[in-house]
């Protein structure tokens, strides 16, 4: 079946429907849950109200307004056909103390003029709707003058019926009593789910607080709590956490191992180069020896990564100024602006190694150097900028590819082991961000690093 290009398709319009539906409802868990229980229960609470005063409060008023119509239809009965030799006194007594109703005969007069009805009165219409049918004489009744009370008249042609009456003797007036105790204890038992749910959320939040923490670098105390099935999660979070740890502890063990083999050989190639003649040879050997060096330290730092370095406050802003410093040491003009406060808690050698090979990378190729931190409620973000001769955008991922080095204008001439960006990604990830490449300001460069605050 088509349907008309004016008319989209049902299955777009249910996916449109639910997408609208998922923006309106709350993101949280605890919102989401609060929502679980609310909603049955107020939907459950109106329809009782609803069936209270459609089956109980209607039902009863109206049998209480046909009950009240019927006595002043036996007062007009008793009144047309019982001899009155002695006035309406008799009359009038036997209506208050039998029926409860303080009944006067006035002389012959207009009814007054009809009162507004108010917006909702149950009352005026099912009396009104009983004297009509009963009765079926001109009639005035004002419920709303009085509170407590509810007058009524009727024209009898040579004198008027005024009815004055209870108003619980026609009306349902306790209907305000079930819905109070109706609030009140929905109130009580919100309160109770939202401290009960409020507990069974807090564990979950806490698991999530510390899988981010652990995303960041930072280690904090974790106790698994709660229902059984979030215990079964933070067991299984520690036991991961272990792991890890386990793992990286294995890691830079072995690489301590291997670096300490290597170091000896070097130091055994730095010996025999001593004991030689000093030539061409002698030297040439000797720059291999050095760069031998630089790369095997470049290559256990990018394979080590600093995991064993705990966290701690570190102020950026102080950091930046140190790499400027170094910067200017060279010969390089550096600029430097931070916004805001930069005090994070990183790793802080590594998060300064980090930012040490950006800033080396501009060093190496641009002229002029600039450096701007900038901290919102969420991310701490650093860029470098150089005027260098930049990245091709094509070849911008590439580049963080460990021992992969450019072959143009940021070349092997500069030396260099292409780990450099590579270790600087891997410690931005360690802290749950990220190392991007763009166009700078100054024509060259730009390296931004995001890490969560």
């Amino acid at each position: 079946m088509k349907f008309p290009p004016s008319l989209p398709a049902p299955r777009t319009w249910w996916h449109r429907s639910a997408r609208l539906v998922a923006d309106i409802l709350p993101k949280r868990l605890y919102s989401r849950s609060l929502l679980i229980v609310i909603v049955p229960m107020v939907i459950l609470q109106c329809v009782i109200a609803y069936f209270f005063m459609e089956r109980h409060w209607q039902s009863v008023t109206f049998r209480l307004s046909t009950a009240l119509t019927q006595d002043i239809a036996a007062l007009i009965d008793l009144y047309r056909t019982t001899p009155l030799d002695h006035g309406t006194a008799n009359l009038e007594r036997i209506a208050f103390e039998r029926l409860a109703l303080d009944v006067d005969f006035l002389p012959k007069q207009s009814l007054p003029t009809a009162l507004p009805k108010p917006f909702f009165s149950l009352l005026d219409h099912s009396l009104s709707n009983e004297i009509r049918k009963q009765i079926g004489l001109p009639f005035w009744i004002d419920t709303v003058g009085r509170s407590s009370m509810v007058e009524i008249r009727i024209q009898l042609g040579d004198a008027v019926l005024r009815v004055l009456a209870r108003r619980s003797a026609a009306y349902a007036s306790n209907a305000h009593i079930f819905i109070l105790w109706m609030l009140g204890t929905s109130s009580v038992l919100l309160a109770v789910a939202i401290a009960f749910l409020r507990n069974q959320i807090r564990p979950i939040v806490r698991l999530a607080l510390a899988a981010e923490n652990l995303g960041k670098g930072r280690l904090i105390d974790y106790r698994p709590s709660g229902a059984l099935e979030v215990r079964r999660a933070g067991y299984a979070f520690i036991e991961m956490r272990r792991r890890i740890e386990r793992t990286l502890e294995q890691r830079t063990t072995m690489l301590n191992g291997v670096s300490h083999d290597l170091r000896t050989i070097l130091t055994r190639f730095k010996l025999s180069l001593a004991l030689m003649e000093e030539g061409p040879d002698s030297e040439a050997l000797q720059k291999d020896i050095d760069e031998m060096g630089r790369m095997l330290e470049a290559y256990l730092a990018f394979a080590r990564g600093d995991a064993g370095e705990v966290s701690a406050a570190v102020d950026i802003g102080a950091l930046l100024e140190e790499l400027k410093s170094e910067a200017e040491r060279q010969g390089r003009p550096t600029k430097i602006e931070v916004n805001g406060e930069t005090t994070m808690i990183v790793r802080p050698h590594a998060f300064k190694r980090c930012l040490a090979n950006l800033v080396g990378n501009a060093l190496r190729y641009g002229t002029q150097i600039q450096i701007e931190a900038l901290r919102d409620q969420r991310f701490l973000t650093v860029h470098v900028d150089d005027d260098g001769p930049g990245i091709a955008p094509d070849k911008r991922e590439e580049v963080f590819r460990p021992f992969h080095r450019l072959d143009e204008a940021r070349n092997q001439d500069h030396g260099g082991t292409g780990l450099g960006l590579a270790i600087a990604r891997d410690i931005a990830r360690s802290h749950g961000g990220e190392v991007l490449l763009g166009e700078s300001p100054l024509g060259g460069l730009r390296a931004t690093v995001r890490v969560p605050v």
